[in-house]
């Protein structure tokens, strides 16, 4: 490595950060920020409880995995065309910069967990296959967030949420 490259550490980091941020920006441009921040504690909670599993988990066991797998987040899944978009998106545009905000804090450890602990969600006109005979833990914004049934919880689900041993040091 020389003087000028960035450790490889910091490049995952950072890549978590952008990806994150994406996800949010494509999931919930419209949201209020705290909307923002359940759908970036959602993805973090995929991630923890998959550590719990060993590091294995259906959706990934990296913040990329888990925002990046596949029939995750429909923002990455739905065209060709709106994943150019979201991939497009401008770092000055002033919802990107409120998501990337949010992006960092759930990365480095520091986003409440506003969701109670959920790892799905959906639009509350909606509902999907999955959500039948499920009770919804928390209503944010235009959504309804749920927890894994099969999961017992381990707290109340209002910690933060760190992935520092998300990268090699």
């Amino acid at each position: 490595m020389t003087a000028f490259e960035t450790p490889p550490h910091i490049a995952a980091q950072e890549t978590a950060i952008d990806t994150l941020a994406r996800t949010i920006w494509g999931e919930a441009y419209a949201e209020p920020v705290r909307g923002k921040e359940a759908v970036a504690a959602v993805v973090m909670n995929r991630v923890k409880q998959a550590r719990s599993r060993f590091g294995f988990d259906w959706w990934g066991g990296t913040v990329v995995e888990a925002c990046l797998g596949p029939e995750q987040f429909e923002c990455w899944r739905h065209s060709p065309g709106a994943r150019r978009d979201l991939m497009n998106v401008r770092p000055d545009d002033p919802v990107f910069a409120v998501c990337r905000r949010i992006a960092c804090r759930a990365v480095r450890g520091a986003l409440v967990d506003p969701t109670r602990g959920a790892v799905r969600y959906h639009r509350a006109q909606e509902t999907p296959w999955w959500a039948h005979g499920l009770e919804p833990t928390i209503a944010i914004g235009r959504r309804l967030f749920y927890r894994d049934p099969h999961e017992i919880p381990d707290d109340d689900g209002a910690d933060t949420m760190s992935l520092f041993d998300e990268v090699p040091a």
